[in-house]
């Protein structure tokens, strides 16, 4: 295998990663009630419904434009734009978390979703550019 093949390999793993997670968690934050994601987050309790909502509706397309974009060759571009989405809303997630004194929990899976999501838009922009 070639180096735009290894390469290819790897960004295909990272994208079907980052859409899993992330369109589990946007299915989360869309349609489970607020009472029972504040149990399991804490964070969505203190924020008004319609914030958590768009963070999931925001998380569930970044996680279908990983894929059907590329997948389907059809606008293929949109793949690393939605990695840069979801890249900013990791961006967005750390600031917020420090903020609430939160970083010990939330701070390693922001790192490497953040690190995940720029390998991608990095490596999808760079194969297209």
């Amino acid at each position: 295998m070639d180096i735009l093949g290894t390469l290819n390999f790897w960004l295909w793993a990272a994208q079907v990663l980052l859409a899993l997670l992330f369109g589990f968690a946007g299915i989360m934050k869309t349609f489970r009630p607020i009472p029972d994601l504040a149990k399991m987050l804490v964070w969505p309790g203190d924020l008004p419904v319609w914030v958590t909502r768009f963070i999931g509706i925001a998380e569930g397309a970044g996680a279908l434009g990983l894929i059907l974009p590329l997948a389907s060759g059809i606008l293929a571009w949109l793949t690393p734009l939605a990695a840069i989405g979801l890249a900013i809303i990791q961006a967005l997630a750390i600031g917020f978390h420090a903020q609430r004194g939160e970083t010990a929990k939330s701070l390693p899976i922001n790192l490497v979703l953040l690190a995940l999501a720029v390998f991608v838009a990095w490596g999808r922009w760079s194969l297209f550019g």
